[in-house]
């Protein structure tokens, strides 16, 4: 009877452990985790992830990609560490600072190119060393794992029906030439955005002048207009496409060196301040506001869930970059003109009213609502 109850109490005993066996199994089989934007998953792995930025002559990737990719990477991953460097437009600095991230032990590099065809050799060293990259708002070449930005070619349709739009108030659009300051030719986004406000142009306007502004520099893109003028005549061109605010200004302050009156039709993007202020006097038609803090914050958690193993869940576009299909998220940009600064970069906190509203500008802002 005793060897019985023994036997007995074996049998138990076995089918506990093979029934906590299952358990663990089965558990295992599901660490495969999918974040969805809000936090890093389940595990805490932390590490050193380099940002790497491309430029301070726009003044977005000081003033906000940073501090708001900063932000975001400090409340998912606290004992993450940042590792930050801007390139000034120099495609050589880029990549010495992104070698030296990986020497300092960069998990994962997020990744804004200067130039997106050299930046290959950024990625493909990062590869090498099995460090994951994210290209961050501009698209670079090489085997990337995420790419997130906005809808560019939407950016330039949106440039080129405005600039349509306001030239059609002053009669037919093809009167006389207009004159195009495309972005920097280096840049992959900037040829996006010339696609797009072809797409939008061709056909409805006149062409005179068409320039690719190397560095997206506001002083090249001035003596650009300043060319222009020139060639053409004051009193033939009837508008300016600027692929950015930058630019912009440049083309503002030849405009107003030539004394032009009226003043023509002019485009922008990036929502920069002084671009909204222009836009409140009349000295700009319009911007391309592109909510930063969201792109930001999604770049932070592909770089978050890319170190911890988890799959990002948002990256559900495929974008080629001529080396794959790129798991990729595309922010929708959106048009900003006198009628909606309020409902957009004031709405959204990305300026205050007193920002904008300066003396010099406080009568216009109270003819457009903002005070």
């Amino acid at each position: 009877m005793f060897s019985a109850l023994l036997r007995s109490r074996r049998l138990i005993v076995a089918a506990v452990s093979v029934l906590a066996l299952a358990v663990a199994v089965g558990a295992c089989g599901t660490s495969n985790k999918s974040s969805s934007n809000g936090g890093g998953g389940g595990s805490s792995k932390s590490g050193a992830i380099g940002l790497l930025l491309p430029e301070t002559k726009t003044t977005r990737y000081e003033a906000f990609d940073h501090p708001y990719f900063q932000a975001k990477l400090k409340a998912i991953c606290p004992s993450c560490k940042l590792l930050y460097a801007n390139s000034n437009q120099d495609a050589s600095q880029q990549q010495s600072q992104a070698e030296s991230m990986l020497t300092q032990g960069a998990k994962v590099l997020v990744l804004d190119p200067v130039d997106g065809k050299a930046a290959q050799a950024i990625v493909n060293k990062a590869k090498s060393q099995n460090v994951p990259v994210v290209s961050y708002d501009r698209l670079a070449s090489g085997p990337i794992d995420y790419y997130i930005s906005f809808d560019n070619f939407r950016v330039g349709q949106l440039q080129g029906t405005a600039l349509v739009k306001a030239l059609q108030k002053g009669g037919n659009p093809k009167r006389g030439p207009i004159v195009m300051i495309d972005g920097s030719p280096t840049d992959p986004n900037a040829g996006q955005f010339k696609k797009g406000a072809h797409s939008a142009l061709d056909g409805k306007v006149t062409i005179g002048k068409e320039f690719d502004t190397p560095d997206w520099s506001p002083d090249k893109a001035q003596t650009e207009a300043d060319q222009a003028i020139t060639s053409l005549g004051k009193s033939k061109i009837i508008g300016f496409y600027s692929a950015n605010d930058g630019m912009a200004a440049g083309i503002a302050a030849s405009i107003n060196n030539a004394g032009f009156n009226p003043f023509p039709p002019l485009t922008g993007q990036d929502a920069q301040l002084d671009a909204i202020q222009r836009i409140l006097v009349g000295q700009q038609t319009m911007t391309v506001y592109k909510a930063i803090k969201p792109e930001a914050e999604a770049a932070a958690q592909m770089a978050v869930d890319l170190l911890q193993g988890n799959k990002y869940a948002n990256a559900t576009r495929k974008v080629d970059n001529g080396t794959l299909s790129v798991p990729s998220q595309l922010l929708t940009p959106v048009e900003v003109t006198t009628s909606n600064i309020k409902d957009t970069v004031v709405k959204d906190g990305f300026y205050k009213v007193s920002q904008i509203c300066t003396p010099k500008y406080a009568a216009a802002c109270k003819k457009a609502g903002l005070q």
